[in-house]
């Protein structure tokens, strides 16, 4: 059997190097993994979200390795993270994204990008243009996120809308809006995040209270289970409120002014991936390398998250297929593969703020 690299999470984090290697199925593909994203999704799961155990990860960029259609084989390749059954309803109405039988890469049932290798359907895949950096490309899942709203509200285009929320997502979910929308309103806690955030015609503030309430559509994406409670407060009667964060418990949250002002809750999950792509073509000043804070070795993945989940972080990638990582291998080995990290242990995540 051949092993791999990977970051294992069962109870905890661990860096491993001899966990098997995914082995073809048909009508699926192997991609050797070249970047890798953390995400707030994965610290959810180590939180518990879903129950998950495996190989975390699902933002990622790769060149294809092994697949029954030789045409795909040493593609650069993205793809999306929702494995279909192909036969169910939803799935014939093309909505494979939520097919009641469906897998997800790194989240459910169905090991993730942070290792040497992962495995996706073929039909998942999609080719990354040569004009679209590796860097860029790995950011195609969370932009995809973004643009999903494009796609499930019908915007005129005057629309006033604020997004909460200025992490990665959030960001992103301004600088998409922007591309069709003149007044977005981007609310954070973090001065340098904001700055970052400045695109096109984004206003940013630094507080709830800079903000006209009455928004047409208010955009949650802080993170936080009590985001909701502010989306309400900003959202006039019969706006819409977007829900972007997934959080493994929301709290307690009255939900009486989302009747009494007749408010439309929308969910909003993955996106397509192909809207990404076409996005970063259409827009190839979108700075999206600014939203990368660090970068480490897959085998420093403990390091990585413990970074990931500090306030001034935005985006901490993994380099998975890199001579560091490769050097790194060969010390590793004479080490414990259940790697515990040092003080402060990864536990305490659950009650570190977003």
């Amino acid at each position: 059997m051949e092993h791999m690299t990977a970051a294992v999470f069962e109870d905890t984090l661990r860096y491993v190097n001899d966990y098997p290697v995914p082995v073809i199925k048909p009508g699926w593909t192997r991609i050797r993994v070249t970047q890798a994203g953390i995400c707030k999704t994965d610290m959810e799961i180590m939180k518990g979200y879903l129950g998950f155990k495996g190989v975390l990860g699902h933002e990622f960029v790769g060149v294809v390795d092994e697949c029954d259609d030789s045409t795909w084989i040493g593609k650069r390749v993205v793809g999306e993270i929702n494995a279909a059954c192909g036969k169910c309803d939803l799935c014939k109405q093309d909505l494979g994204r939520h097919c009641v039988n469906r897998t997800t890469l790194g989240i459910d049932r169905l090991d993730g990008c942070m290792a040497t290798t992962c495995m996706l359907p073929t039909a998942n895949l999609i080719e990354v243009p040569e004009v679209i950096s590796t860097d860029r490309a790995t950011l195609t899942e969370p932009l995809a996120a973004a643009c999903e709203m494009l796609e499930q509200i019908p915007l005129c285009g005057n629309e006033r809308v604020i997004v909460l929320g200025d992490g990665r997502l959030g960001i992103l979910c301004a600088w998409a809006l922007s591309t069709v929308l003149l007044d977005v309103t981007l609310i954070g806690h973090h001065p340098e995040k904001l700055a970052l955030a400045k695109w096109r015609r984004i206003r940013t503030e630094l507080a709830v209270d800079g903000a006209k309430p009455g928004a047409d559509i208010v955009v949650e994406a802080t993170g936080s289970g009590q985001g909701i409670a502010t989306a309400m407060s900003l959202c006039r009667p019969r706006g819409v409120i977007v829900l972007k964060s997934t959080v493994a418990s929301q709290g307690k949250i009255n939900l009486s002014p989302v009747v009494i002002n007749e408010l439309t809750i929308l969910g909003s999950r993955c996106g397509r991936f192909q809207d990404a792509i076409a996005m970063m073509l259409a827009f190839p000043d979108m700075p999206l390398e600014r939203l990368i804070t660090d970068r480490y070795p897959l085998s420093h993945v403990e390091e990585a998250f413990r970074r990931a989940v500090q306030q001034d972080v935005i985006k901490v990638i993994l380099d998975i297929d890199t001579d560091s990582s490769r050097e790194q291998k060969s010390e590793d080995r004479s080490q414990k593969s259940d790697l515990r990290p040092p003080t402060p242990d990864l536990r305490p995540l659950a009650s570190i703020p977003a």
